[in-house]
């Protein structure tokens, strides 16, 4: 299926878009280390090796993965066949990444499991003099919550294309989307968007996904109304784009929906009183769609755990792509208010992305959030750059645009 991948690497994820995602991509590099973490997650760090190090690390929160795959390490392979530990290196930081405890939903997990990780790294190397946490997608609002959570630990981070601005908003992003699909394409995907069956998670790649592709291709008026009600972006460049919008957020409510149903203690997803806009027949449409009442044990789990507060007292630098069709944009501004709510924003910086796509980025754009990061951080600009950028087209951009968010002088 057309998944999207939901990595981003540390400092230079130059996205892998909508490719499925692969857990397990090229072996690491033989100088890195590999182990297990004592409650059961799978570490990797990764020391230069023909340049000092600085005495910083950098850990990467990777993104959603499926609650049904193994567990193991993030796909650490960039499209150009690079290696992610090779490009942090090469800007002369230590590199480390868990593969978490858990799949699926586990943010609660992943944050406890990349604090554990900094442990891990000083009982072997020393303790590093900055710790930068980044991270993207799921990964994103593991990044913004530990960042805001403990200050203690993590010197400051980066957030990409991550859920930080309403998690509970999110989540009833991707049901809507089910609700109003199942609206215009009745009986296309067995059980209920709530409640996912077995056979639809087991045979999604052979079956529905195919079969939602072909259904959408054949009314593309119905499917033009699916996106208009839910606001759920497509790149109008790109035709291809509305396939891979559509099996992307179907993905989620497949296989995401019941896993966050058993990890959140009940049923989060409510649309009762939603008022449905867009369609042809808004009265027909908001009538007839299926509804659902959200559990309250969830909403609280929600609130307490999952929800960010905007409180700073490190930078935390976010990315994000105006366009995104999985984790909408609209996360960024709402983050932007709870900061600004707290008083001081200068810790705060988002640098939007103007393209379609779920965390696609170019590699100097991911570099310049970094360079930011850091100069934030510690006053300093980021070094080494000329060492992971060989092209002078993407070494061009990337002094553009560091400038302009005043990353470099």
């Amino acid at each position: 299926m057309k998944q999207p991948i939901l990595v981003l690497s540390v400092v230079l994820l130059a996205l892998q878009g909508s490719a499925p995602f692969a857990q397990v991509g090229a072996q690491p590099p033989e100088r890195c280390e590999q182990g297990t973490q004592t409650d059961g997650a799978i570490y990797l760090i990764c020391l230069p090796e023909d340049r000092p190090w600085n005495g910083d690390l950098v850990i990467f929160a990777h993104g959603y993965v499926a609650f049904n795959e193994p567990i193991a390490l993030p796909d650490l392979e960039l499209p150009d066949g690079t290696l992610i530990p090779d490009l942090v290196n090469g800007l002369g930081y230590a590199f480390a990444t868990t593969s978490y405890r858990v799949n699926g939903l586990a943010v609660l997990e992943g944050t406890e499991d990349v604090i554990d990780l900094v442990e891990v790294f000083s009982q072997l190397h020393g303790e590093p003099g900055r710790v930068y946490l980044t991270g993207g997608s799921e990964g994103g609002l593991v990044t913004a919550l530990a960042v805001e959570q403990h200050p203690e630990v993590f010197d400051g981070g980066l957030a990409a294309c991550g859920p930080i601005g309403d998690f509970r908003d999110q989540i009833d992003y991707w049901g809507d989307f089910r609700v109003v699909f199942d609206h215009f394409f009745p009986m296309l995907i067995p059980g209920s968007p709530v409640d996912i069956p077995d056979e639809v998670i087991e045979n999604w790649d052979a079956i529905y996904a195919p079969a939602v592709s072909d259904a959408i291709e054949a009314d593309p008026d119905a499917t033009d109304q699916l996106l208009q009600v839910t606001g759920a972006p497509i790149d109008p460049k790109d035709p291809a784009s509305v396939e891979e919008t559509v099996l992307g957020l179907l993905w989620y409510n497949v296989f995401a929906t019941n896993d966050g149903v058993d990890k959140l203690n009940g049923q989060p997803y409510g649309n009762r009183l939603r008022v449905y806009r867009g369609s042809d027949h808004d009265l027909l449409l908001n009538r007839t769609v299926a509804r659902f009442s959200a559990e309250e044990s969830p909403l609280e789990t929600i609130e307490k755990s999952y929800r960010t507060s905007g409180d700073l007292v490190s930078p935390l630098i976010t990315l994000h792509t105006t366009g995104d069709p999985i984790i909408p944009y609209w996360h960024e501004r709402a983050y932007r208010a709870k900061v600004a709510a707290n008083g001081d924003s200068s810790f705060h910086v988002n640098i939007p992305v103007l393209r379609y796509g779920h965390c696609e980025f170019k590699n100097y754009e991911l570099l310049v959030a970094f360079a930011l990061l850091v100069f934030k951080s510690s006053g300093q600009e980021l070094a080494g750059v000329r060492n992971v950028l060989p092209l002078e087209r993407d070494w061009q951009a990337y002094a553009s645009l560091a400038r302009e968010y005043g990353a470099i002088r």
